[in-house]
């Protein structure tokens, strides 16, 4: 087990070694500060990633110049109402985890959408959902499309529904526990104007939440 771990850092290394020659560069964020309050309880899922234990995730690479393109721009949703707070929460720039900074949405299958007013070259995308306490947001399912209604040249950049309860698929991507980090999607490249962020409730309530969404692209 160890030989294949090590084997794996080395690839890893050579690939972001030969990215950073291409000119690309690892994506740097800025992060709220921490919000868990006492321990962390145990939570079980049947797609769960492999605990970090204090390591950061490998970098998402991104050329020179990218830039955050969602800030400030306008959100629609599947609930038009939402629970607490206002839609335009989620690129405000605000990624506290606090009470004032997050977005809760009604039960069951919910998205949030992004349009980014024109057509983007799009590298990354970074969700936070609500952080204050460990938890796992269920059918975590995002994409691009060209248009509004998402007819036009939908893609699918991630996707952890691992039992098609969204009816998108079953996904390869792992469920993930909420932190103060967020959750770094690389997308490499595509273009569209639309970005669609679905989930399904999470493993502490029905409801779906979201402090903050960046789109890094030219």
């Amino acid at each position: 087990m160890k030989t294949i771990t090590s084997v794996a850092v080395v690839l890893l290394l050579a690939a972001a070694t030969n990215l950073v020659a291409q000119g690309m560069l690892p994506l740097k964020l800025e992060l709220p500060k921490p919000m868990f309050v006492g321990t962390p309880k145990t939570i079980k899922s049947a797609n769960l990633e492999p605990a970090r234990k204090g390591k950061p995730r490998p970098p998402v690479m991104v050329p020179k110049g990218v830039e955050n393109v969602a800030e400030d721009m306008e959100i629609t949703s599947s609930d038009s109402y939402p629970i607490i707070g206002d839609l335009e929460l989620v690129t405000d720039g605000d990624k506290e985890g606090a009470d004032g900074s997050y977005v809760e949405l009604g039960p069951g299958k919910q998205y949030v959408q992004i349009d980014l007013e024109e057509t983007r070259q799009i590298y990354a995308i970074v969700i936070w959902h609500f952080h204050s306490q460990a938890r796992v947001y269920k059918d975590v399912v995002v994409q691009l499309a060209d248009d509004e209604d998402f007819i036009t040249n939908v893609r699918t950049v991630f996707n952890n529904d691992h039992d098609n309860s969204a009816g998108f698929g079953i996904g390869k991507d792992k469920e993930y526990i909420e932190t103060f980090a967020g959750r770094p999607l690389a997308v490499k490249g595509l273009k569209a104007q639309y970005v669609r962020l679905y989930s399904n409730g999470s493993t502490s309530s029905e409801m779906n939440h979201y402090v903050e969404v960046e789109v890094y692209g030219k």
